[in-house]
């Protein structure tokens, strides 16, 4: 009931921001309990409510930053390379060319979420957690132990890798990924947030280990935005307010 008071109130004197009314609703409650806002009746005067904002505001100070007096800097966490990086992925397109033989053949093919690729006459082949050099000899290999070539040569190169970005974006799905993909630069090629985004609190998940990072410190800050590899996946999560 206390908060809902807060949020009608702070919406009447212009806190209009999902973030500026969300930050002063859990101030002026912190400051409630203290006994700052004296009677929580006063809260449904304007001048009361100015008031108890003037003393809230003073007590928890107005950094920019978010941080308060006696407090360190935010920051987000700092996220280890992926162990296996080199390491093909389910969603990673490539070619796979047959090389040296009478008639040369190059197949565009992508790893699917069995790992699988498909390749001409041997069918299915694992691909995923291989790298480029292993998964060349293993199809040579298996070229020549089902006896369609004594000898030949496999080159495979990689055409393009991805990161995932779901919830409350624009256009959730793929994005291809590059060298310097960003947290931020990915956010932007999904269209940007919902309105409904909590940007302070996006989840990344890389090798299985979930990071919490706040987005729009990374925006501010470009040592905040993490660097992507391929395979990390972004859920945006909805905001309450």
């Amino acid at each position: 009931m206390f908060s809902h008071r807060l949020t009608r109130a702070c919406l009447q004197i212009g806190l209009v921001g999902q973030r500026a009314c969300s930050r002063f609703i859990r101030a002026c409650q912190r400051a409630a309990y203290r006994g700052l806002t004296g009677h929580i009746g006063l809260l449904k005067t304007r001048p009361g409510f100015l008031a108890a904002l003037t003393c809230v505001l003073l007590s928890a100070g107005c950094a920019t930053d978010g941080t308060g007096p006696g407090q360190t800097a935010a920051s987000n966490p700092r996220l280890a390379a992926p162990s296996l990086s080199a390491q093909l992925r389910p969603g990673d397109t490539m070619t796979v060319s047959l090389l040296g033989i009478p008639e040369p053949i190059t197949s565009p093919v992508q790893i699917d979420e069995q790992g699988l690729i498909r390749l001409q006459y041997i069918g299915a082949v694992m691909a995923g957690g291989l790298t480029t050099s292993e998964l060349s000899d293993h199809i040579r290999e298996e070229y020549i132990t089902k006896k369609f070539y004594t000898t030949l040569e496999v080159a495979v190169n990689v055409t393009e890798r991805y990161v995932y970005i779901g919830g409350e974006v624009q256009r959730p799905g793929r994005i291809i990924w590059s060298p310097d993909l960003t947290l931020s630069k990915a956010v932007q090629s999904a269209g940007g947030f919902t309105l409904y985004a909590k940007e302070t609190r996006v989840t990344l998940t890389r090798d299985r280990k979930a990071y919490e990072l706040d987005v729009k410190l990374a925006q501010r800050q470009p040592e905040q935005d993490p660097i992507l590899f391929p395979g990390d996946s972004i859920q945006v999560p909805r905001s309450a307010f």
